[in-house]
């Protein structure tokens, strides 16, 4: 019941992170997305693959 509880709690923090990242990403000004050589259109496939690996 434990090992359930805790992926639960994993998933909920890793989906939190998740949700985090895509809006940072969003947000940022586009001359610093350029510098950093980030898309914001790819930012729900940025953050995945940051938050849950490749």
């Amino acid at each position: 019941m434990m090992t359930l509880l805790k992926q639960m709690q994993d998933a909920v923090r890793a989906r939190s992170e998740y949700r985090r990242t895509v809006d940072e990403i969003r947000r940022m000004p586009l001359d610093v997305a350029l510098d950093l050589d980030i898309y914001q259109g790819d930012a729900d496939r940025i953050a995945r693959d940051a938050v849950y690996g490749r």
